[in-house]
């Protein structure tokens, strides 16, 4: 339960690899999908206490803001615009160490300064994303992409 989340210090690696089976534990058994990612962005926002952590699911031509931790989201995004546009167009995880310099960036808020998305893929199509952004620079790096794919890889859509 979500009461239960152990947060923990360490180095980054070590953060994952502790959070990993609470999550696990948190979605095992839940066949609710928003539930369930509502969960992994509550958890994501606790142990890492990022500017915000969401998700978006591809609702025909379009990503649906979904659940998610932090200030208030923009609500649709078009395939290929922006970070979250980008991952999905491109079906795969982008690491984007300045925001600013990122070619047609949707900036949400003004707060965010580096961002990752991490698409969430089953059966060769994208079926979502997992979007965090950090009011720092250069918050995210591949030690964040092996991780975060691991716990999209958990999601059943």
């Amino acid at each position: 339960m979500a009461e239960d989340l152990k947060v923990t210090n360490g180095t980054k690696a070590e953060q994952y690899i502790s959070l990993i089976p609470q999550i696990k534990g948190l979605i095992d058994g839940e066949l609710d999908l928003i539930a369930n990612l509502a969960n992994i962005a509550g958890a994501l926002k606790e142990q890492f206490n990022w500017f915000w952590v969401g998700f978006y699911l591809v609702k025909e031509d379009q990503l649906v803001l979904g659940p998610f931790q932090g200030p208030i989201a923009c609500t649709r995004i078009r395939k290929g615009k922006g970070v979250c546009g980008a991952s999905w167009e491109q079906a795969q995880t982008l690491i984007v160490p300045d925001v600013e310099a990122f070619p047609g960036h949707i900036a949400c808020s003004s707060l965010s300064r580096s961002e990752i998305v991490v698409p969430i893929i089953r059966d060769g199509v994208v079926k979502g994303v997992l979007d965090v952004d950090s009011e720092h620079l250069a918050q995210f790096d591949e030690t964040d992409q092996l991780y975060l794919e691991q716990i999209v890889a958990l999601i059943s859509m």
